[in-house]
């Protein structure tokens, strides 16, 4: 049997870059010359690294394109909320992230061709699906961004 990928549920590379001078040029390099389009990023510092975290064109490809230059990354999955332009729009979601008992790692904005929209790293990324789309707001799938 063939598991389908999740609708609501979105690849997002997590690609780790030394945190020393040039190093996200030469990633940003790799990404170029592998012909690799990012729709949104975040990077966030740890200790002696930082961490590109990506939504990609076709996260698959990209993975496998980026470890076959040396490229340290995995795939983590995100949903992506569509959310309104007015001031709550985060409340809303993170309200409705809090009522589902689902706890938000971290979060990052984006602002697509289907306008704004929130990237969330959550514990459980299908009950946060389920508790979007039971509060009447969208998630985004792949295809959307």
């Amino acid at each position: 049997e063939v598991l389908m990928p999740k609708k609501n549920i979105i690849k997002q590379l997590s690609i780790f870059v030394n945190n020393e001078p040039g190093s996200l040029a030469s990633i940003a390099l790799v990404l170029k010359e592998c012909n690799i389009n990012l729709k949104a990023f975040n990077i966030a510092e740890s200790s002696g690294f930082g961490v590109l975290r990506a939504i990609a064109d076709d996260p698959e490809d990209a993975c496998k394109k980026l470890k076959a230059r040396n490229i340290v990354v995995r795939q983590t999955d995100v949903i992506a909320v569509s959310v309104e332009d007015q001031p709550g729009g985060l409340f809303r979601i993170a309200n409705i992230m809090g009522d589902a008992k689902v706890n938000i790692e971290y979060a990052y904005a984006y602002t697509g061709r289907n306008g704004p929209s929130i990237f969330l790293r959550v514990d459980d990324p299908e009950a946060a699906a389920k508790a979007i789309g039971d509060a009447g707001m969208r998630c985004l799938s792949q295809n959307d961004i």
